[in-house]
């Protein structure tokens, strides 16, 4: 079972690993909007691109922290689904050894118990009588 807690924080780390790149990602390509906005736009109207900027980078790093907290929730999740699955696999293996040693008992009750040779008696010596003929 340790194999699946294994398998599950790697498969965490994988998702983190992806989430990071897409924000990274995502930032790079929504950068380039606002830097050519930035330019075009003349000394009056660069509070109003900076706010939606400021706007949209926050959204976009809620969306990504949301992303994180659900990857923990899952973990969390899995790793309680493994510790219950762990469990279940030594209580399994715990009644099996029980039930293996109950029917050991039982065979060792029924069976039975070993005959002792009986002693034996010596033979009778036979006596031969030889009658003479004549």
């Amino acid at each position: 079972m340790g194999k699946l807690k294994t398998y599950q924080e790697q498969l965490q780390e994988i998702v983190e690993k992806g989430i990071n790149a897409a924000e990274e990602q995502q930032k790079k390509l929504s950068a380039k909007p606002f830097e050519y906005a930035e330019k075009l736009e003349n000394e009056a109207r660069e509070y109003s691109v900076k706010t939606l900027r400021t706007r949209y980078n926050g959204y976009s790093e809620s969306l990504f922290e949301q992303l994180r907290s659900l990857n923990t929730r899952f973990g969390s999740f899995a790793a309680d689904l493994v510790a219950k699955l762990e469990k279940e696999a030594a209580e399994g293996a715990s009644e099996v050894s029980e039930a293996a040693e109950s029917v050991k008992k039982t065979a060792q009750a029924k069976k039975p118990a070993a005959k002792k040779p009986a002693a034996k008696k010596p033979a009778a010596k036979k006596t031969t009588t030889t009658t003479a003929s004549a």
